[in-house]
């Protein structure tokens, strides 16, 4: 069923692929259409104007160029549902249109309606503080910003910092590009990410959506400053080393008319499909017809302009099981089972057209990278599209935060299931990436809760303080909170995600301004401040989720081969593997610490700690000596020719004594502490 299923996927792939090159030239020139289409300036200042609006009678260019006369400016009826304009420069070869001017597309419907639209293809559009919908400005600034410093080389592996340019601000304000520069992207630098995702930068009219509900793709929103303020963003970034990928909104679209894609030529089926099958039952939104020509047109082309104008390093495509599925997902459990992905409930043209975009920006642009959110597990969506695969070089491990959830939410700690731990965080496909998260911004959203919320709740209000009692409560969220990111981001995946402001345990809820918050901008922000004070606790995990992912940079986990799990203990609650010649000790139990305890081990040789979760500066309790060294022994166990046996008779928090002897060593494993223990001998 798999190779069958592949093998029809890759022959509609193929089938497209040719119809394009045909009829218009290759994807190369299909995919530029953002050059000609909506309104774009020639070099002699002249303007040429180029819309689809199949279902208009006609098509009219007004704006403060022509003081909003509606008729003055006609569009020429083309083939296809296309139309056409070119106005022709001023005598003193002016364009005709100046920079900063507001204009609109205006369509005579069928019912002979005239329409005040945006065109799908603007580049720019503002909202008016005493208005509701967008306007559509203009954008041509007579000196655009002039990219300084390259994109970075394809990594390896990600250190994602899954990132909202307006709430990156302790203040209660709509924060701009401008900041996320000059203070946000040191300090992702500073933290070890080696790649930020913006969300919410296509225009989106309602700020609350968190960007999924878009209202004008080619646009970067306005609300956080200039097209030139983001391009910078995104070269500062590039200076620094970072990747910069963006959140991309292809599975959907809002249902706004007048500054939206929605009725655009005065019928429901332009970009959309008619009728039921173009509605969003969940999301209140549009659906788009992928088997439409300019469909395709528009959203390849969409992908081309954010990464060769903006200069993004490639795309997370939110939505995709959505895209997927004729359900949508809706209702629908996935097991695993291949039926499940191969069927007539399977959206075949909007896997074709994920295909032909993964196809035409590894071809145009080989060193992006593209993430699929996908829930379903979908077989071979990670593979190369001339394998019959959808292309992706990643996907998310979406299961592992829900475990998280679940785990916390439901069971006591000494009923944590370390066979089930570990099933999640290796239960991947085959030859397939992954992006493994502990938590994402979804779980940051008012109405769920982030894992330190859970962890820790009503407690992080009073007890963060170091003055304060180090209460049960905070002293289990704090090591917990450690212990489960650091797993994660060690078994989990191929690469690691973390949602701004999470890697210190924000204390705080994200809920957007709307009527329901009376409008508020307190819970729209990240106190990243709360890290700087000294007298706080927060600082402690922001210094361990800085030196996990520096540590990482240097050995390279990630890029390594899957682990190899020699224990999974449950009543000791040990989990304990190798990865990247490292070795990671996780005492989960809530009380217990251990003596005598032996790790299966590989590679021979003398070990030392790299890091301790119990660490002082990582607010933990300073029971292990990290001058210690320890010796492996040549005595097979779980599966592994070496071990390494920890003993001391010593369980209090006080330091203990060392005992280390040649091929064995002897120390003990404190209770709710995670080690990583590096080989001496072969540090490399």
């Amino acid at each position: 069923m798999l190779f069958k299923g592949l093998t029809k996927w890759y022959s509609l792939f193929y089938n497209h692929l040719k119809n394009i090159e045909e009829n218009e030239g290759g994807l190369d020139k299909f995919s530029k259409s953002y050059k000609t289409f909506g309104v774009n300036q020639f070099v002699d200042g002249g303007i040429y104007c180029k819309e689809w609006a199949p279902g208009a009678e006609a098509v009219f260019l007004a704006g403060d160029f022509n003081g909003w006369n509606p008729c003055s400016h006609p569009y020429k009826k083309m083939e296809y549902g296309k139309w056409e304009l070119f106005i022709p420069p001023g005598q003193d070869g002016y364009p005709p249109v100046p920079h900063g001017s507001k204009l609109k597309v205006v369509i005579r419907a069928q019912n002979g309606q005239l329409l005040y639209r945006i065109s799908p293809w603007a580049r720019y559009v503002v909202r008016d503080e005493d208005k509701v919908n967008y306007d559509w400005v203009h954008w041509n600034p007579p000196q655009s910003y002039i990219h300084k410093h390259p994109s970075p080389k394809r990594l390896k592996s990600l250190r994602i910092y899954e990132s909202h340019v307006g709430i990156a601000s302790p203040e209660g304000k709509v924060a701009s590009y401008k900041n996320f520069t000059y203070n946000v992207l040191p300090r992702i630098k500073d933290l070890g990410y080696n790649c930020v995702q913006l969300m919410a930068i296509m225009e989106h009219a309602y700020y609350a959506s968190f960007g999924y509900q878009v209202t004008s793709f080619f646009a970067a929103s306005s609300r956080y400053g200039t097209p030139d303020d983001l391009k910078e963003m995104i070269d500062v970034a590039h200076s620094m080393g970072i990747t910069v990928l963006l959140d991309v909104v292809h599975s959907h679209a809002s249902k706004n008319c007048e500054d939206g894609l929605n009725n655009f030529d005065g019928t429901d089926s332009c970009f959309f499909h008619s009728g039921h099958r173009g509605n969003h039952q969940l999301w209140d939104s549009r659906l788009f017809d992928y088997a439409n020509w300019e469909v395709l047109r528009f959203l390849l082309s969409n992908l081309r302009m954010w990464i060769e104008d903006y200069r993004f390093d490639g795309f997370r495509f939110d939505g995709v099981t959505s895209m997927l599925y004729h359900h949508h997902g809706i209702g629908t459990g996935f097991s695993g089972d291949y039926n499940e992905y191969f069927g007539l409930h399977v959206d075949e043209d909007a896997l074709c057209y994920l295909m032909l975009a993964n196809h035409m920006i590894k071809f145009l642009h080989p060193e992006c990278i593209t993430i699929a959110e996908d829930v379903s597990g979908m077989p071979a969506l990670c593979r190369p599209v001339a394998e019959g695969g959808g292309g992706f070089d990643y996907r998310l491990a979406m299961a592992i935060p829900d475990k998280w959830i679940q785990i916390i939410k439901e069971l006591k700690d000494e009923d944590w299931n370390m066979g089930n731990i570990v099933h999640t965080l290796t239960n991947r496909r085959y030859e397939e990436k992954y992006i493994a998260y502990a938590e994402s911004h979804d779980q940051a959203l008012v109405g769920d809760k982030t894992l330190a919320f859970r962890l820790m709740d009503a407690e992080m209000y009073t007890n963060m303080s170091v003055l304060s009692p180090l209460t049960p409560v905070i002293d289990r969220g704090i090591q917990l909170h450690k212990m489960i990111r650091l797993i994660t981001h060690a078994l989990g995946g191929e690469s690691y995600l973390n949602f701004m402001g999470n890697e210190f345990g924000h204390p705080e809820w994200l809920d957007f301004p709307r009527i329901g918050n009376n409008e508020s901008y307190h819970y729209a922000r990240r106190q990243f401040n709360l890290t700087e004070d000294h007298l706080l606790r927060y600082r402690f995990l922001n210094a361990f989720d800085r030196d996990m992912n520096k540590w990482e940079e240097k050995f390279g986990w990630l890029a390594s081969p899957p682990a190899y799990v020699s224990e999974k203990h449950e009543s000791n609650k040990v989990i304990a593997f190798e990865r990247a010649g490292l070795i990671f000790i996780f005492n989960f139990h809530p009380y217990q610490s251990y003596v005598d305890y032996r790790v299966g081990i590989e590679t021979p040789g003398k070990y030392e700690i790299l890091l301790d979760s119990d660490a002082a500066e990582y607010g933990g309790h300073q029971r292990l000596d990290h001058s210690t060294e320890y010796f492996s022994e040549e005595y097979p166990h779980n599966y592994r020719p070496n071990s390494l046996m920890q003993s001391n008779s010593q369980t209090t928090f006080s330091q203990h004594p060392r005992r280390c002897h040649r091929h064995h060593i002897e120390v003990y494993i404190p209770s709710r502490v995670a080690i990583v223990l590096q080989n001496m001998d072969n540090p490399k």
